[in-house]
């Protein structure tokens, strides 16, 4: 087949696909870019025993294995010399792990800036750190930021980058989209068919899980605010317990290792919930639907997030959300979650009991849910992105970019 007169050929460091998070990103984007008919090649820089994640992709993609990580300073070097010698046109780094020597264009995609505003580390290292992220980011020749929020923290911490910054959001995976049923009515839940039902008991089963809970997805470090999530369902549950329905309420967390946070275990044990409140770790991502699915509420009372996609997904499995009026989730929630103030734990408990026991207003959430998490697709933002490469097509001759094949020294400027 003829190549398209303006096909550009593209590299995407596909290296944290199956990470939580990003992953979601990664995964997505690819999927949806493939089924968008974009005239351009996509060079696909993958990591060792991920090649399994490529094989529905058509042609007009390659697959580029890469053992060397991101984390890697020797990555500074690696990935540079790989993308010189695939003779791309343009790199997409998906996140702010951006090598030193990296050929120009290229363009970043930011989730957030937690390290820069919300990290506690200091010293040599988080110096060289911020002067490795502040020199990618000034060399890209664009900036995706996923949500207004992240724009504005971008803006503090590069105030010379605004003009090359463009906001796309990220949107739920669609296993959430196709696995989760849609409402039959205003406010409610569609009943599962049959067959669907029986899997859901089935994987609800496995995990011995017989009893009503709330649900936390995501990583847990401090930003995330679990202890304080803990504190809160605390106190929730001593008011709930002898209403019917909900005298056995559970918290049930997915997501890290809980065995590297010794502070949230230090949280249940001083609320006195160690019976209530279940850790199971990283689950399969192609069942967490049916958690999500089965919660009776999904809270994520996150101090901060770039974008917050665990919500979203909750939503579009017609879920209620409560969630932090902080950073980017009320942008991303819109009127369809109940906020509350992160750092108040009485406020996060408030808004559980609330969620839990006003059906007005379970049912109206869950109604705004599955319209808010509509409002965001992969398509639309594949569409986006591809208008981000466009953007960048002019500027490949101010980049000399022309000289990649023959290995320009112009490329490593």
């Amino acid at each position: 087949m003829a190549a398209h007169a303006d096909a550009v050929k593209i590299a995407i460091d596909c290296r944290r696909i199956t990470d939580f998070g990003v992953g979601t990103y990664i995964r997505n984007l690819l999927h949806a870019l493939a089924r968008s008919g974009s005239e351009h090649e996509f060079f696909l820089i993958h990591g060792p025993g991920d090649e399994e994640h490529f094989r529905s992709f058509p042609s007009g993609f390659q697959y580029f294995r890469h053992a060397t990580e991101d984390s890697s300073p020797a990555d500074h070097v690696a990935l540079p010399q790989l993308i010189r010698r695939m003779g791309v046109q343009l790199t997409h780094i998906p996140l702010p792990r951006i090598p030193l020597f990296l050929p120009r264009p290229y363009v970043v995609t930011i989730h957030d800036l937690s390290s820069v505003f919300y990290d506690d580390a200091s010293g040599l290292s988080h110096q060289a750190h911020l002067f490795r992220l502040r020199r990618g980011l000034r060399r890209a020749a664009r900036i995706i930021a996923v949500s207004g929020s992240t724009r504005n923290a971008l803006a503090r911490f590069l105030p010379d980058a605004a003009d090359r910054v463009r906001i796309i959001h990220n949107a739920p995976d669609q296993i959430f989209v196709n696995q989760c049923t849609s409402p039959a009515s205003p406010g409610a839940k569609n009943p599962l068919p049959e067959a669907m039902l029986r899997e859901r008991l089935r994987i609800l089963d496995r995990y011995q899980i017989q009893y009503p809970f709330l649900l936390y997805a995501g990583r847990i470090n401090p930003r995330k605010n679990i202890p304080r999530l803990i504190e809160a369902f605390a106190v929730a549950r001593s008011g709930l317990q002898n209403l019917p329905g909900l005298a056995d309420l559970r918290l049930i967390v997915i997501g890290d290792d809980i065995g590297r946070h010794p502070e949230v275990r230090r949280a249940v044990a001083h609320a006195n919930v160690e019976n209530y409140v279940r850790f199971l770790g990283y689950v399969p991502f192609e069942t967490l639907h049916v958690f999500h699915e089965a919660a009776r509420a999904f809270v994520f009372p996150s101090l901060y997030e770039g974008f917050g996609l665990p919500p979203l997904e909750a939503m579009a499995c017609g879920t209620p959300v409560v969630a932090a009026r902080a950073s980017s989730l009320p942008e991303i929630t819109g009127d369809a979650a109940r906020l509350v103030d992160p750092e108040n734990v009485f406020d996060i408990a408030r808004g559980i009991t609330d969620v839990l026991t006003d059906e007005t207003l379970r049912k109206d959430l869950i109604a705004r849910g599955y319209r808010q998490a509509a409002l965001f697709s992969w398509t639309r933002t594949a569409r986006e992105v591809l208008d981000v490469y466009r953007e960048v097509g002019p500027e490949r001759r101010s980049y000399g970019v022309a000289g990649y094949n023959s290995r320009s020294s112009s490329a490593a400027r």
